[in-house]
This record gives structure tokens, sequence and C-alpha cells, in this order.
């Protein structure tokens, strides 16, 4: 690793620390000192430095939300990348004093507090990284940190490589020269610029290359300590989600079923535990009415508990408000005629008779669905997944059809903010497969967010 990376990316932590400590100071004053006090008067009292000592503690583990995030690693990203980034480090850190909120409400008696530290956190983070990222870019145009490139290749992802390089001076790389092979003369030409010391990295950028010239390549950077990368095969890139280790001194690759292990499956539990317990918490109420409104409308209990088939293939019992009629169940079969859906092994029937009056209003709001949260925090549901199927649904399933076990079912899903119950079957696999195979937590949150438009502007969202 370049001293010049290694060093931006390290001055990142103190610098993040102190502007994070700034943002929680501003929405103090803000709090105690503004026009925010003639709107909301003050109920309580804590003094800025009793402030200041909380906040120390809170925002190191701000710090370490932020390293979990990648917001302190050493691959290349855009600013897009980074105010993404960003903005899920702070919401994610907010969330959990949310929570610590729930539970004690002396850590912080101020919601505005809460949010406006939010806020002010991802304007003056991001502010921070974009006069960082300038810097940089002013660093590399001048040549410091620049990283100087052989590319070796003749097809056209050689030729775009060296114009997006060309093109963008602030990725930091700059082409000293181009090879269509690599043979004995160019292992001897790279010689004499290695000894001048004007390259340290080598790009293999054609996937053609003869395999006796890629190993020679490869062999050839590791013996005289070069940086080397390589334009992955299309195969490769399908592959994305793999480990390697050794087993008895031989490597072996294994592939992932979804990037949803290891650390990526920790974090989201993790997430869907706060949300759920948050979420369960705000639910008490509206239990209490729709509960009334729904033994108000027609017989039978409130809840109900419905089959589904869960993570690797097994059967749980998922939670939401009756909105059918009692024993519902025991008259499908008297209506599988009706099928609208022919496309799949899902039943769907625009004016099914079981549906109650009550029922039709929350199946539309989605307000019947808010019992899932429970599952979520039981663990067999994820606040985002594939949608649970029923076990005479699965019983029909291609084979194709099974990778969706490999993840838990979600109360929302990619199928059901682009579609709803519209989708093709196979579309909706679609959907979920490409959730499955490309999870993180940022696709996760434009989910959610999704969801909400959805839910209460009532259309899909592309």
């Amino acid at each position: 690793m370049k001293k010049f990376e290694l060093i931006s990316n390290a001055i990142l932590v103190p610098l993040d620390y102190l502007v994070l400590l700034a943002a929680a100071i501003t929405s103090y004053f803000l709090r105690f000192e503004s026009f925010v006090t003639d709107i909301r008067p003050v109920i309580f009292n804590m003094s800025l430095a009793e402030f200041i000592n909380i906040a120390y503690l809170i925002l190191l583990a701000w710090i370490l939300i932020f390293a979990l995030s990648g917001l302190y690693s050493f691959s290349r990203r855009t600013l897009w990348q980074e105010i993404r980034l960003v903005f899920f480090g702070c919401s994610t850190a907010t969330m959990i004093i949310i929570l610590a909120f729930f539970f004690d409400a002396q850590l912080f008696s101020s919601r505005f507090i809460i949010l406006a530290v939010w806020a002010l956190s991802i304007i003056f983070v991001v502010v921070e990284r974009l006069i960082v990222y300038l810097i940089k870019k002013l660093f590399y145009q001048h040549g410091y940190g620049v990283k100087r490139v052989v590319i070796i290749g003749q097809d056209n992802n050689t030729l775009n490589l060296i114009a997006e390089f060309k093109k963008h001076p602030s990725y930091g790389f700059r082409v000293i020269e181009h090879l269509n092979k690599f043979t004995d003369k160019e292992s001897n030409y790279l010689d004499q610029l290695r000894s001048k010391l004007i390259i340290n990295v080598v790009i293999q950028a054609d996937i053609a290359l003869p395999q006796d010239q890629k190993e020679a390549l490869f062999n050839y950077c590791q013996q005289h300590q070069l940086g080397f990368k390589y334009i992955a095969s299309l195969l490769e890139t399908k592959l994305s989600n793999f480990d390697i280790s050794t087993l008895s001194g031989v490597p072996v690759v294994e592939i992932r079923h979804t990037r949803l292990q290891g650390w990526g499956r920790i974090g989201k539990r993790t997430y869907d535990l706060i949300l759920s317990i948050v979420g369960c918490l705000v639910m008490i109420p509206i239990t209490l009415i729709v509960g009334l409104i729904i033994k108000l409308d027609s017989p039978g209990p409130i809840f109900v508990k419905l089959k589904r088939i869960g993570y690797r293939g097994e059967v749980f019992s998922l939670y939401k408000f009756r909105s059918m009629v009692d024993r519902a169940d025991s008259m499908k079969k008297q209506i599988i005629a009706h099928n609208e859906r022919q496309d799949g092994p899902l039943f769907k029937m625009k004016n099914d008779p079981r549906i109650t009056r009550v029922g039709k209003v929350l199946r539309q709001t989605s307000i019947d669905e808010l019992p899932q949260l429970f599952n979520v925090l039981f663990g067999t549901m994820s606040m985002v997944g594939p949608r649970p199927h029923e076990p005479e649904e699965v019983a029909q399933y291609q084979r194709h059809h099974l990778k969706l076990f490999n993840i838990k079912p979600g109360i929302t899903g990619m199928a059901q903010v682009s579609g709803r119950s519209n989708l093709l079957f196979e579309e909706e696999v679609r959907l979920d497969t490409y959730y499955l195979e490309n999870w993180s937590f940022w696709l996760d949150i434009q989910i959610i967010l999704k969801t909400f438009v959805v839910v209460v502007l009532g259309k899909d969202v592309a």
C-alpha cells in the first residue's frame, strides 16, 4: 500500500471524529441557544460539558460504525458512493441512539438534538469528504500519490480503460505504457521501466490474453513487488461472492450463496433487531385500534398464524392482522379454479370473497403485514428479503427457484416495491435473485424507502 493512500485514509478517522463533534455541538446550541427555544421551550437541563462527555463516547461508537460501513477501506470510490456510505453510517448510528433512547430516556431527553445530530452529521461529513476528495484530486493532478500504470492487452476493454484513465485523472492512475502482449521482449522492457522507478502497477486488461502470458505476467509482478490488477471474465463477475482457503495445502475456492454470510449476516441481523424492536413498540397503539376494528367487523381472532416456507426451506408461522373471514384457508379449495395467475405457483384472485370489508383497507395500506415485525424480532424473517410463500406454492417450485431459500424472507423486498402483486412469478424470482446475489446495506435502505412510497402513494417505484 502506497504511503499516500495510507496517510490519506488514516487522517479521515480524526477528521471524521472532529466533524461529528462539531455537528453534535452545533445541535446542542441549536436546541438551547437559538430560535428553537421559542418554538419548543426547554423542559430539561444539560450543561454543554455534560453533553460533550456523552458525545465523546457515542462518537467513538459512531467511528466504529463508519469503519464497518467501509468508509475507511482502501478501495477507490466515486463521490456519490462516498455520500451513500456516509448516509448509511450516520443513519445506522442514529438508529442505535434512538434505540437507547427508548430504553433509557435519561440518556437524551431531546429528540430534536438526536434528529439534528443525524442531519448535521451527514451534511458536515459529506462536506468534509468533499474537501478531502478535492484535495486528493489536486494532488493526483500534480502527480502526488498517483499509481503509474502499464496496461497490457489489445481488446476494447483495454482501449476503454486507457481512455477512462486519461479522462479522469482524479482516479489516481497515470498510464505510462500500453503493451499488446507479454513475452520476454515486454518483460525486458518492464525491467527498464522498473529500474527508473517509473511504474508501480501492471493491469492485465485483455481477458483473451493467452494463459501462459497471464501466468508469466502475474509471476513477474510478484517477483518484482509490482501491484497487479486484471479485468475479470464474465464467469468471475458472476461468482463475486467467494472465499479462498486451503485444504491440505491445496487452494480451494468456495462460492458463497450470497454476500449475507459472515459479517454481512451479523450486520443485517443487528439492523433487523433494532428496526423490529422500535417497530413493535410503535405498533402497540396501532394494534389496540386495529384489533378493535377487526373484532367489530367480523367474528374471529385479531391475528392469524399462516404457514410459510423460510430460510433453508424450513416451515415457520407468519403473523398478520386477520384480513379474511375466519378459517379462510379451508375455503381455498373451493375457489382455486378462479386463480387469475397462470404463470406460476402463486394464487391471486382480484375479488377474493374471503376478504372482509376491513381486510380490504388493511391490505391496500399494508397494515395487515405489521405483525410480521414479530417474525423479524424472533429471527424467522428479515425486514427485507424475498416474499415468503405457502408450502403448497413451494411444492410447485422449479429447481432454479430453490436458491431463494438461501436467505430469510422479508416483510418487503425488491419484488414488492417493483410491482407488488402484478409481477409475473418469473420476474419476481429474477428480482429476488438479484437481491440475493447483490445484497448490501444500501440496497436494503433503498428498498425500505421505496416501500414507504409504494404504501403511501399506492403506486410502484421504478
